[in-house]
């Protein structure tokens, strides 16, 4: 049975030369909500069962309005934190998507992390290997393990 994995790349956030209080608590834009609530309306019909996201406000946020609309609890894990190991979190997300599509929210250098591990292990991925702000990578799972992917644009806005 193939489950998804939607990857997602956190909406716009502040300017980080701009922000002086610590990153991790660096929130999104006004575009960047909008940016969110287009995500939650995209996902929707594929339900998620699961919502996991680094602990970085960016992320949590990007989540909210899908968590909101599908009445779920954003888990956060350091797994999907800035500066984690991509192939670490592509085996947390295998492992999630067992029996249940889930979305996952990261950063840039996460996402691109695990791109370059997946095109590295032969998976077939249909798109651009970018990762604009809130973009998404629809990765398919099946015996536990990403058997392909296709890349979704950022949503208009």
């Amino acid at each position: 049975m193939t489950t998804h994995v939607h990857l997602i790349r956190h909406a716009k956030a502040k300017s980080r030369t701009e922000w002086t209080e610590p990153d991790d608590r660096r929130p999104l834009t006004k575009r960047g909500r909008g940016e969110a609530v287009s995500l939650a309306q995209r996902l929707e019909a594929d339900a998620p069962g699961r919502l996991v996201s680094s602990p970085f406000l960016r992320c949590t946020q990007t989540l909210e309005p899908l968590a909101l609309t599908l009445d779920l609890p954003i888990e956060t894990t350091e797994l999907l934190a800035e500066g984690a190991d991509g192939s670490a979190a592509l085996d947390l997300m295998t492992m999630l998507a067992r029996g249940e599509s889930i979305a996952c929210c990261t950063h840039g250098d996460v996402l691109y992390d695990a791109m370059r591990a997946l095109t590295a292990s032969g998976v077939r991925l249909e798109g651009p290997l970018d990762v604009p702000v809130a973009s998404t990578w629809v990765l398919d799972i099946d015996g536990g393990r990403v058997v392909g992917g296709a890349f979704l644009e950022q949503p208009p806005r």
